[in-house]
């Protein structure tokens, strides 16, 4: 898939179209082995990683709502234990829509704890500015943090810590140590530049931070389930980080030499990575507005 056809994909999720108009009744659940009773669940919405094993399923993110049931019959083919835990990597409909049918299940739900506050109120998210309404009570974390928390589960440690701030205020990162395994949630995705939710929190600046630090913690035996998008290694995720510095350094030089935001995005500081259009521009101004004084 090409730069742009991502780029456009990834826009598109955080547009009202992305849910509201979705048919749900033809999105297919497909799985895919990761490593280590360790899989990845792909359907409308950000990836989910599932851990199965003897103390039952453990998994990250759980899309819409809708999907509930068709999620849970792909677990259903891989235990017939009942998912016990659901970690949202960060409070976006797209990763957490499910969590009211998986807490009336009896799952208890993790999350960090900014997140949880998102939950609890009505949210704006994305440039369609798509409302995301307050999460029934069933449906908000049990269970949070502010820095890190490690669980031991199916004979996995299992550590989900934040990195700070980046997409969003609240993200969490779940990092299956004894598998050697990280879902990043929508720190790290795969469609081209990322969605950087600056009013709930998110930097590009924290972003890059966030990346150099998850860098650091795995190794090029590290494989990656991003927010969205294949499977990934080390490597993708620092030529990820490479792309948003490069981006940035344009950007901040632009600024450094006077230039009006018009002018830096006239020069195409993207170029390379994404086309020249309107959904570009807008990315382009939302960072100048983050560097610029």
């Amino acid at each position: 898939m090409c730069q742009v056809t991502r780029l456009f994909l990834g826009l598109l999720i955080f547009s009202p179209l992305g849910a509201m108009a979705q048919d749900f009744a033809n999105i297919e659940i497909s799985t895919t082995p990761v490593r280590n009773s360790i899989y990845m669940l792909q359907g409308s919405g950000g990836n989910i990683g599932v851990l199965v094993g003897d103390d039952g399923a453990l998994i990250v993110d759980d899309q819409y709502g809708p999907l509930t049931d068709k999620i849970t019959a792909a677990i259903a083919e891989l235990t017939d234990l009942p998912v016990e835990y659901v970690i949202n990597t960060h409070f976006h409909y797209d990763h957490s829509d499910g969590n009211e049918n998986f807490g009336r299940a009896g799952a208890v739900i993790v999350a960090h704890d900014r997140s949880r506050d998102r939950m609890q109120i009505v949210q704006i998210v994305g440039a369609g500015n798509r409302v995301q309404e307050p999460y029934d009570e069933v449906g908000l974390p049990k269970l949070t943090f502010l820095d890190a928390l490690r669980l031991y589960y199916n004979g996995n440690a299992i550590d989900v810590f934040y990195s700070g701030d980046g997409h969003t205020d609240g993200d969490a990162q779940v990092y299956f140590r004894t598998a050697n395994v990280i879902h990043t949630g929508d720190q790290f995705v795969r469609y081209g530049l990322p969605f950087i939710d600056r009013p709930n929190g998110g930097t590009m600046e924290g972003m890059i931070d966030s990346l150099w630090q998850i860098a650091g913690m795995i190794d090029d035996e590290t494989i990656i389930i991003p927010g969205h998008g294949q499977l990934a290694d080390r490597n993708d995720l620092l030529e990820f980080r490479d792309m948003l510095v490069t981006i940035r350094g344009r950007i901040t030089t632009g600024i450094a030499d006077g230039q009006s935001v018009a002018q830096v995005i006239s020069s195409n500081p993207a170029r390379g990575y994404a086309d020249n259009s309107e959904s570009t521009a807008s990315w382009i101004r939302d960072a100048y507005g983050e560097y610029s004084p």
